[in-house]
């Protein structure tokens, strides 16, 4: 099951869990009001994996790859772990499913809080377009994961302030919506 919580103002090293004191856990139900939706596959069979493919099917992710981020099979790994963790949107969906290791993606909920999830081998996540995040790599220094899009893949992410896109603005109003 997902884990996730309110993070702490800590800066230091990101790539540690930053719970919160006292703790404040947040549940499935709160993500799916933010958007984030999460799904808890078997990783070790994704390449015939029919609940893999059902969802792709029902959702429209037709385009796939691999990707390996530790310092031995990323280039630039320092540069992309980076530019990762920068506070930003994009246009479109944002899947990813971690098919071994663990990191974290960061979200922010209605009142602009921090909240980390958790994310080990088996978890899939769609971040909604439009909504702010980030992702780093936990202390282990390495995860694969399948990324999916709908069509072919967009790589352009938008660091805040990114308010003026339409995507920002649709994401708005959904929030508006689950108030």
């Amino acid at each position: 099951m997902v884990q996730a919580w309110y993070m702490d103002k800590s800066a230091d090293d990101p790539r540690r869990p930053h719970r919160g004191e006292p703790a404040r856990p947040v549940g499935l139900e709160q993500l799916r009001g933010l958007g984030v939706l999460y799904w808890k596959l078997d990783a070790d069979k994704y390449e015939n994996d029919p609940e893999l493919e059902k969802i792709r099917k029902e959702r429209n992710y037709s385009w796939m790859d691999v990707i390996t981020i530790c310092k031995d099979k990323l280039p630039t790994y320092e540069e992309k772990i980076k530019m990762f963790y920068e506070e930003h949107l994009q246009l479109d969906d944002e899947i990813r499913y971690i098919l071994d290791g663990s990191g974290y993606f960061d979200v922010r909920d209605k009142e602009d809080r921090w909240i980390r999830i958790f994310m080990e081998k088996g978890d899939m996540i769609t971040l909604p377009a439009g909504i702010y995040h980030r992702f780093t790599l936990d202390e282990k220094n390495y995860v694969k994961a399948m990324r999916l899009f709908v069509g072919d893949p967009v790589w352009m992410a938008y660091n805040r302030p990114a308010d003026h896109f339409e995507a920002r603005g649709q994401y708005l109003e959904f929030l508006a919506q689950t108030a």
